[in-house]
């Protein structure tokens, strides 16, 4: 990871290694590299206890640090995951509103840790940049009905069908 000129940090309240697991074992060009244990007593935890640990997620260099409860994620930072179909899209949602995580509005949903994500389909994406403004808002106006994002009700909308 310290030859990357940039990575993430994801400040955890104690289970960063179970985060990183489930992340790595989700998606796909995704690794655990290290995990480094910390050699005494710190204020989030424990000698021996996960202190940080580095892993991949598509293809993305992330640091993971156990630390005190204190820091919470919030709405302000989520990650975007693209996707090609609603297969990809349901498993990568139900998996991460799975076991205490939330589902929000337009995309978005929060795991168990906290964490933020947007499962963001491609054709959602298209339809929100298509050069027809009448596609744009109709689009526009689906999503904002929406959850999780309905690939085959979004392809309606773009087509301008009801």
């Amino acid at each position: 990871m310290a030859d990357a000129k940039m990575a993430t940090c994801l400040w955890f309240a104690g289970d960063a290694e179970a985060a990183a697991k489930l992340y790595c074992g989700l998606f796909p060009n995704s690794t655990i590299s290290r995990i480094d244990r910390a050699p005494a007593d710190y204020p989030g935890g424990k000698a021996g206890d996960v202190l940080t640990i580095g892993f991949t997620l598509l293809g993305q260099p992330f640091m993971g640090l156990n630390g005190k409860t204190e820091n919470d994620f919030t709405d302000a930072v989520s990650f975007q995951v693209f996707t090609d179909d609603q297969d990809e899209t349901d498993r990568y949602w139900n998996a991460l509103t799975a076991d205490g995580g939330a589902e929000m509005a337009c995309s978005w949903c929060r795991d168990r840790f906290g964490v933020r994500w947007q499962i963001v389909p491609r054709i959602l994406m298209d339809g929100l940049g298509h050069s027809n403004p009448a596609v744009c808002g109709r689009v526009f106006a689906a999503m904002q009905a929406m959850v999780k994002i309905d690939h085959a009700a979004i392809a309606a909308a773009v087509s301008g069908e009801d």
